[in-house]
């Protein structure tokens, strides 16, 4: 009777703390010699299987996203004549100041717009023609001039402008945006017809958004549950 108590005892803190526990029954009211019993009790670990399919889950669902980024991105491309470098200098030729971003509309209008800040923090949104590269429109922003004043200390320092870093993502397909990425440490990040690129500030090496690296959340959910 005893060494059913002692079991039952052990059981129930085992379904508690989870785990594998050795309880030891000493002889009882029958007489019986002493052994060791194990009460196994399934823990956290079970339910790495179930995890494991939602990271491949998620993973797949990642996957499926970039892809519908890069379709549409290939289908804003079509018909793109200028570049985005081209752009961009012809941007800062009609308006003289630090490009920090160029995207191709992706309402069928076939144009440039650039954003293009002055000295003085102030921007401007200036739209070239994806077809012919003419300057169309030179509007001055005025909503906020701190966020040009922003983009100016971040490129503080810098040896890769818009233009050069639109350039080096040309390598990784037709760029259809760039922009200047300040969350965080910053660095030019690039969109393209084979996915989003980053482009350093100053070596102008261009390697893949954190998006498009992999599952780097997957590995690493994996390696915290390698630690417990």
């Amino acid at each position: 009777m005893k060494r059913n108590i002692v079991l039952a005892t052990v059981a129930a803190a085992a379904l508690i703390g989870g785990g594998t526990v050795a309880a030891y029954a000493g002889s009882g009211d029958d007489g019986a010699s002493p052994r060791q019993s194990d009460v196994r009790v399934a823990d956290d670990r079970d339910d790495a299987p179930k995890d494991d399919t939602d990271d491949r889950d998620d993973a797949q669902d990642d996957r499926d996203d970039a892809q519908d980024d890069r379709e549409e991105a290939a289908a804003q491309a079509r018909g793109a004549d200028v570049t985005a470098a081209e752009a961009i200098a012809a941007a800062l030729e009609r308006t003289p100041g630090t490009a920090v971003s160029a995207e191709l509309d992706d309402d069928g209008s076939r144009v440039w717009e650039v954003t293009v800040v002055k000295a003085d923090g102030t921007e401007h949104d200036v739209r070239v023609s994806a077809g012919d590269g003419k300057v169309l429109s030179d509007r001055r922003d005025d909503d906020d001039d701190d966020d040009g004043r922003r983009d100016l200390a971040a490129l503080k320092g810098s040896t890769v402008d818009a233009r050069e870093a639109a350039e080096a993502a040309a390598a990784k397909g037709t760029v259809v945006e760039i922009d200047l990425d300040d969350d965080g440490p910053a660095l030019w990040k690039a969109e393209t017809t084979k996915g989003e690129w980053n482009v350093d500030l100053k070596s102008g090496a261009v390697t893949a958004h954190h998006d498009d690296a992999g599952q780097d959340d997957d590995r690493d959910d994996r390696n915290d549950r390698d630690d417990d």
